[in-house]
């Protein structure tokens, strides 16, 4: 095992605990950034180029059709292989924290649309579920299994928020363990089932599950409800009969007892375990090797890297798989930094240089050869820790688009919560959603007059249609108090003249003139 430090990462203070990274044909997407995201990058998606032990971030874009997604820290999530083409994956999202700490429950499907040198598109579809729904929470895992032709999602752990009728005054924010049900996740009809094992008494949360076909493993994990990190090895078996699933469960010796652990694939069967903590305050500096067959699992304890004095005597630490054996890990800085919340990054290679190249070729074949997902593993960290669970790669793309925090804005002064009218009403202290498309900012809209300036939608009397018409068309708008004088200045349209065409005169009735004796005739005969 080798240990390498990235010497410099940029906009270091959106990496912080419980965001997660997105791994589509080999480039590393991060998702899940500290506080909501900025005009510079709405989507809150970023690609990350790691180029000579630097670290830069650069803004990703979502479809027309695709729906919100907020950045959400510490949700469950796997990647969902297509079977027409194992190359083809997308990534299932549950759960999750909002950056107002409010608990997701809903389920998200992301996919890339499309990838060029200068952007990045993805699709991004909310999951209708119904059934036994799980409640929101974090800190949980999912998995994807197969049987007889069918897969389905297997969801399990995490923790919760205090139900409302049991909170109190003091402890109002509380968390608690979810309850240990093992929920099954039909990806078609979105239809949800849960299972209640006798074997899984305490709820878990922080734990490391590996899928392998219909089998997935469950090691250690947090149980808040007696404080302790479980021995136990579960061994959960889903079978998908024309019928109604089967879920049973089995205990195995050989666990470990350990939360927060990471685990790399290094072949088809063979994963290391490293991190994580034995309790509270005391970190695991061992490493294991996971041996995983069709029917078995084996885990013995291996050679662990030389870790350097910052990680041996660092508080608590964080990371997660990079992919083909790697592993990213963070320590926090010293307090002295100038940057706040900058954290210190490590590269753990678990293999040589020469098995690295030789695995990447080996994947590239297997990959177009087969259908099959070898395995699938989910880590997840602890209160005060981030996932990362892809690899790192060398991107070619021009440095000019990367995102720079610095650009942005400070949204106190000049932001969202201006006043930008006279009779502007928008508080901060009591704003409440106004739009449907609005979540936890005002919507607004650009006032074309002079250099520019921004108004609140709201202020203006703006109907949602009309708000959402007005974006969509490439016009100029002017605010109530500019378009008077907008159009004042504007400079006339030219009349044209339309051409009158001359009016017919009328034509004179011809009569029939009668000499003096053919009027005495006339007259002579009538009177007769």
């Amino acid at each position: 095992m080798s240990l390498q430090m990235i010497s410099t990462i940029s906009n270091s203070s959106l990496l912080q605990p419980g965001f997660s990274l997105l791994n589509f044909d080999g480039h590393v997407f991060f998702f899940g950034q500290k506080g909501w995201p900025k005009r510079s990058c709405p989507t809150g998606v970023f690609l990350l180029d790691i180029k000579q032990n630097e670290l830069k971030m650069k803004p990703a874009f979502f479809s027309k059709d695709s729906c919100y997604l907020p950045p959400l820290r510490y949700p469950a999530l796997c990647t969902l292989r297509s079977h027409a083409r194992a190359d083809e994956c997308q990534y299932i999202i549950h759960g999750g924290k909002t950056p107002n700490n409010d608990l997701s429950d809903k389920m998200y499907f992301m996919s890339l649309v499309s990838k060029t040198s200068k952007k990045v598109t993805f699709q991004c579809i909310e999951k209708d579920l119904g059934g036994d729904v799980p409640e929101a929470r974090y800190g949980h895992t999912i998995n994807v299994v197969r049987s007889r032709g069918k897969s389905m999602s297997v969801l399990f752990g995490g923790r919760s928020y205090t139900p409302l009728a049991q909170r109190t005054t003091e402890k109002w924010n509380s968390v608690v363990d979810c309850l240990p049900s093992v929920f099954l996740i039909d990806f078609e009809f979105g239809c949800c089932t849960s299972y209640i094992l006798p074997e899984l008494q305490d709820g878990l949360s922080f734990h490391v599950s590996i899928a392998r076909n219909d089998t997935i493993y469950i090691l250690g994990g947090h149980s808040l409800q007696n404080n302790t990190r479980s021995p136990n090895l579960y061994k959960l078996k889903i079978d998908l009969p024309l019928g109604s699933p089967a879920v049973t469960c089995t205990i195995l010796p050989g666990g470990v007892s350990v939360s927060s652990a990471i685990v790399t694939q290094i072949s088809d069967t063979e994963f290391v375990l490293v991190g994580g903590y034995h309790s509270d305050n005391q970190k695991r500096l061992v490493c294991n090797t996971i041996v995983l067959e069709d029917s078995k699992i084996e885990i013995a304890e291996s050679v662990s890297p030389e870790w350097t004095p910052d990680i041996k005597h660092c508080r608590m630490w964080f990371g997660c798989d990079m992919g083909k054996g790697s592993v990213l890990l963070g320590i926090p800085g010293a307090n002295k930094q100038l940057i706040p919340d900058a954290n210190y990054f490590y590269i753990l290679r678990c293999k040589g240089a020469e098995e690295d190249k030789e695995e990447e070729s080996i994947t590239q074949i297997c990959s177009q050869t087969s259908s099959e997902d070898p395995g699938d593993s989910t880590p997840f960290e602890d209160s005060e820790e981030f996932c990362f669970s892809a690899e790192a790669n060398s991107f070619d793309i021009d440095d000019a688009d990367t995102y720079n925090e610095d650009d942005e804005e400070d949204e106190s002064e000049t932001g969202y919560w201006i006043t930008c009218c006279a009779s502007c009403n928008i508080d901060i202290n009591t704003w409440v959603p106004f739009y449907s498309t609005e979540l936890n900012k005002p919507a607004m809209i650009l006032c074309s007059s002079g250099a520019g300036h921004w108004v609140h939608a709201q202020c203006m009397d703006l109907s949602e249609t009309m708000l959402l018409r007005l974006s969509e068309a490439n016009v100029k708008y002017f605010c109530s108090e500019h378009v008077d004088l907008n159009k004042g200045l504007q400079t006339p349209q030219k009349v044209v003249c339309l051409k009158k065409q001359p009016m017919k005169p009328l034509r004179k009735k011809k009569t029939m003139k009668l000499s003096t004796s053919a009027k005495k005739s006339f007259l002579r005969r009538l009177f007769e």
